[in-house]
């Protein structure tokens, strides 16, 4: 599957593009006549590469306009953690016909829907009230950019997401519960 790759426009449009993307890959994931692996290597990139400009680029500048607190980018942060983690049971799954790869495709589809519902109300709402829209387009280009070359360096990878993880752990964005599943 092909990931769209956008250089520019809206960040909240641009963030909600790749939420309906995360959707339509989970919708995949679970039918058991859709290429399960692709989806799998196309969500992972797109998930990790998403994140990752988010929490670099977006986060910070949405934090020093105060359009967000501290609070709600360190839960953000951490509800990718939880998601990254998630997805890294998901891609240590041998097959993609078995129980345990359902079962971990529900854990992710959990964590992942619950983000995306937080981060729609309490990021992107006041981003499009509190941010003008040349900050806002401003903030696309950064993201896209950052977005696009994560997703040249292979970011979905399987050792690409267990150093996101491992990261996530040291910074102690994952409770022991989450470390524990």
């Amino acid at each position: 599957m092909k990931i769209p790759r956008p250089v520019a426009g809206d960040v909240v449009d641009l963030i909600l593009d790749d939420h309906r993307l995360f959707e339509q890959l989970l919708r995949d994931l679970r039918d058991a006549t859709a290429d399960r692996g692709a989806a799998r290597a196309a969500l992972s990139a797109a998930l990790i590469a998403h994140g990752e400009a988010e929490e670099n680029e977006v986060y910070p500048a949405l934090r020093r306009k105060d359009a967000i607190d501290k609070h709600e980018q360190e839960h953000s942060e951490e509800e990718h953690a939880e998601g990254n983690q998630a997805l890294l049971d998901l891609l240590e799954c041998k097959g993609t016909d078995t129980q345990k790869f359902d079962d971990a495709v529900e854990k992710l589809a959990e964590t992942l829907m619950h983000h995306i519902g937080e981060e729609e109300q309490t990021i992107l709402n006041p981003a499009r009230t509190d941010v003008s829209e040349k900050v806002r387009q401003e903030l696309g280009t950064a993201w896209a950019t950052r977005r696009n070359a994560l997703l040249d360096q292979d970011c979905g990878s399987l050792d690409f997401v267990k150093k996101v993880v491992a990261r996530a752990e040291k910074e102690g964005l994952l409770s022991d519960e989450d470390e524990k599943s």
